[in-house]
């Protein structure tokens, strides 16, 4: 197995401390639901860096870093304004004038969108 080291802020290091035995589950999951196998790499290289990720990845992303109790993740919404640009991305691809980068965006989305539902669906069993 490979080794792999990174440089990574201490706070975010603190946050991943507990997670420690499964960073190499997570990653390969994040690796294999935002980037896909049989995605072009020039199209990954649009969203790839986390400047170009899509903004509510970080609202999910600062949401869940915070450990939220099953109440509050059942509550869990984005932003309007998250919500209103995923609603022009939708429209857009209605009327197939999405770019490249934005069907990338869109997909990102989708697949968010199911980890929500599934983080939903798991949290009322804990209620």
């Amino acid at each position: 197995m490979a080794e792999l080291t990174i440089k990574v802020p201490d706070e975010l290091a603190k946050r991943l401390q507990p997670l420690e035995n499964r960073l190499p589950d997570l990653l390969s999951w994040l690796v294999d639901n935002i980037y896909p196998r049989d995605s072009a790499p020039e199209l990954l290289l649009a969203v790839a860096s986390p400047t170009d990720l899509p903004p509510v990845y970080g609202e999910v992303i600062d949401f869940l870093i915070n450990a939220p109790s099953p109440q509050e993740i059942a509550r869990f919404k984005v932003s309007s304004a998250a919500q209103a640009h995923l609603r022009s991305l939708l429209y857009k691809n209605r009327e197939a004038t999405l770019n490249e980068t934005e069907i990338a965006e869109l997909d990102l989305y989708e697949q968010l969108d199911r980890l929500i539902i599934l983080l939903k669906a798991r949290s009322y069993s804990f209620k």
